[in-house]
């Protein structure tokens, strides 16, 4: 029943945290002002109230007992002073006083209230003033005016206490807020460094914080060391087994070339000796990954110029389809370069007319930007059902693509999807709306700092 307060709420940890620190100081706050000015200033008022009302019975007793209007004048004067009031007689037609009072003048409400309830013949009531309070009620000589002070009604400095209160709370919400900063830094140095390793960069870090932050961030290092040994030890088992197979397949290759047999043959034999090698060149890609290269300012436009020219060189029909002014990027540029080229190499051996290109995009539903690499060919592409099939490794769909020689050992989608995801992207197959064969998209997100 509250989803649909989600889109109000912040996102990020600090913000949350931030909300649950500050929504119940601010409860609080309302709170204890609200009930502080209904019962506590409330309840004084009503309290001040009732012994001014006795003073004004005890004007009003004195004035009826006086035979006449100057003895009642006469008889008033001593105790006016004594009670600190302005007494005076005004005559029948004078002009009534204002009933005018401040909209937050809670006091001067309770104070009317309490006053109509214990004294009705209260006829005027003037509260216009800030400091002073001028009522009329009747009597036997005509009707008494009296003024006194304000404070004699309502409570000294009502403001101190929530100027106060307020003062406090926002001290104490600083001195919270540095607190919570200081809590949150170690989980955020600890996502920088988790999301960092996402992109195959291996920054320092160090566990600190809180004891729960410390575990989750030794067992981060743990599992990032685990990953290394795994990944070496399968980089120096596929190299070691690569590099042995290579000197065989070269004394093959030689021994064909000195056998006096039947030329198809020995065409035959050389195109498994040529496959035996593209797989080991693409097992080594696969393995290889990004490793042991760094992130530079890539300027991507000029590496699909290259791409695009060998391409051309080698007798396809591509074409380039580049913005006016595309940004540069951080990125491992012999990886990227192998991750297009796969995508390339794949459009050129099932399809006949290619494009080549470069867009600007969204990362992903919520509209973050992103640069998009795409390629699209004519050929009969890959149906959406096997299409998250297709990035996994060693997969092959020939039955749906091949056309044309051997397509491989199944790993050029899943090298290009591996190092799309080492640079925080992901890569996308789907059909093209050009040429109706296959379109393989890169997802590249734009870092902030990345103006278009």
């Amino acid at each position: 029943m509250f989803r649909w307060l989600k889109k109000y709420m912040p996102r990020s940890l600090y913000g949350r945290a931030a909300a649950i620190l500050v929504l119940p100081v601010v409860v609080v706050q309302i709170t204890v002002a609200v009930v502080f000015v209904q019962r506590h200033f409330e309840g004084v008022t009503r309290q001040m109230t009732n012994g001014v009302v006795s003073e004004l019975h005890l004007i009003e007793q004195i004035a009826d007992r006086a035979p006449d209007r100057q003895t009642a004048l006469a008889r008033l004067a001593p105790v006016a002073e004594a009670l600190d009031f302005k007494v005076r007689i005004v005559p029948p037609d004078a002009p009534p006083l204002p009933e005018w009072r401040t909209l937050f003048d809670f006091t001067g409400s309770a104070f009317i209230e309490r006053l109509r309830e214990i004294a009705p013949e209260v006829s005027e009531v003037d509260l216009s003033r800030a400091d002073w309070v001028r009522l009329r009620l009747p009597s036997r000589h005509g009707i008494l005016e009296i003024t006194f002070n304000r404070a004699r009604v309502s409570a000294s400095n009502p403001h101190q206490l929530l100027v106060l209160m307020v003062t406090i709370a926002l001290l104490v919400t600083a001195v919270a807020f540095i607190f919570l900063r200081n809590q949150l830094r170690p989980i955020r140095r600890l996502a920088r460094a988790a999301e960092a390793y996402g992109r195959g960069e291996k920054i320092p870090y160090s566990p600190s914080g809180a004891t729960e932050v410390r575990a989750a961030g030794r067992a981060f290092l743990d599992m990032r060391e685990r990953i290394e040994r795994q990944i070496e030890q399968r980089t120096l088992m596929l190299s070691g087994i690569s590099h042995d197979l290579r000197t065989p397949i070269a004394r093959l290759r030689l021994s064909l070339e000195m056998l006096g047999a039947d030329p198809e043959e020995i065409a035959a034999m050389r195109h498994d000796l040529d496959e035996m090698q593209e797989m080991l060149d693409e097992f080594l890609d696969y393995v290889r990954g990004g490793a042991g290269e760094t992130s530079h300012p890539t300027d991507l436009a000029a590496l699909l110029e290259e791409i695009h020219a060998d391409a051309a060189r080698s007798g396809a029909d591509i074409a380039l389809d580049l913005p006016d002014e595309p940004p540069t990027l951080p990125l491992r540029r012999q990886a990227m370069r192998r991750a297009i080229d796969n995508l390339v190499a794949n459009a050129m051996r099932h399809g006949n007319r290619i494009r080549l290109g470069l867009e600007f995009g969204s990362a992903n539903g919520a509209g973050g930007r992103a640069l998009h690499v795409v390629v699209e060919d004519d050929g009969p592409g890959i149906p959406a059902a096997d299409r998250r099939r297709a990035l996994r490794p060693f997969t092959r769909l020939d039955d749906a693509r091949s056309r044309n020689a051997a397509s491989g050992a199944g790993l050029g989608l899943a090298i290009s999807a591996d190092i799309a995801r080492l640079h925080g992207g992901r890569l996308e197959l789907g059909e093209s709306r050009r040429f109706g064969g296959l379109e393989a998209r890169i997802i590249l997100p734009l870092p902030e700092a990345v103006t278009i």
